[in-house]
């Protein structure tokens, strides 16, 4: 009887719409750095090497980051991290758009590539603890909103970066402060989640103790990967 009556009733819908449009929104301002690949190559005269250390710059942060980003936040978790990943992004986008030379547009995308290495393992975190034991329902929904910001960035890169010019970048900060404002709202309740779930499993009984070696978790994770 008490562990049904500890358990949550069913996944935090509004929680997890607002990580999907967090997610939305970010992905949106990450998919505008490649889609303004052509612009930069001619602004700068850029060869193709040099483009791809653009990409090696974003793709350093964004992915390569996110393992040690991670687990730092399972030590000690930060619920306003996809704040101030989101404030990182809102800095490399303002410094992409005015950037003076090739190596300050190297830094903004690294700045671009951080705030998304920030936001995945912490909005992950958020979905699995309001999915309410309902992971694929959770992960779907999450997952929905960067596909869709994924398909929607270069769309919105062409019809206003292309013709405007690069500086017209900075109006995509409209969408960086309107995510911080949610991502906001969405720390704030998960915050009084993370308060909840405690104060529960202080009258829960002692959790069982994992059973997997080390060595066939790493390779699960392998293969995850």
């Amino acid at each position: 009887m008490a562990s049904i009556a500890l358990a949550p009733a069913r996944p935090l819908m509004p929680v997890l719409a607002a990580l999907s449009l967090a997610h939305f929104l970010n992905d949106v301002l990450q998919s505008t750095i490649p889609a303004i690949y052509p612009l930069i190559k001619d602004a700068y005269h850029l060869d193709f090497a040099r483009i791809g250390l653009i990409t090696l710059a974003f793709q350093v942060t964004s992915s390569l980051l996110q393992p040690l980003l991670g687990h730092l936040t399972d030590r000690r978790p930060w619920p306003y991290a996809m704040v101030a990943g989101m404030g990182s992004t809102l800095l490399g986008l303002i410094a992409l758009a005015f950037a003076a030379s090739y190596g300050m547009v190297l830094i903004a995308a690294a700045l671009v590539g951080l705030g998304s290495a920030v936001f995945h393992p912490e909005a992950t975190r958020m979905a699995r603890h309001a999915a309410a034991g309902c992971q694929g329902l959770a992960q779907g929904v999450f997952q929905v909103g960067g596909h869709a910001g994924y398909a929607l960035g270069p769309v919105l890169a062409a019809a206003v970066v292309v013709p405007r010019g690069q500086a017209s970048l900075a109006w995509f900060s409209c969408v960086a402060l309107l995510a911080m404002a949610l991502m906001s709202w969405t720390a704030t309740r998960y915050a009084a989640l993370r308060r909840e779930q405690a104060a529960r499993a202080t009258e829960r009984k002692r959790p069982l103790q994992n059973t997997l070696s080390v060595g066939r978790i790493t390779a699960a994770m392998a293969v995850l990967v």
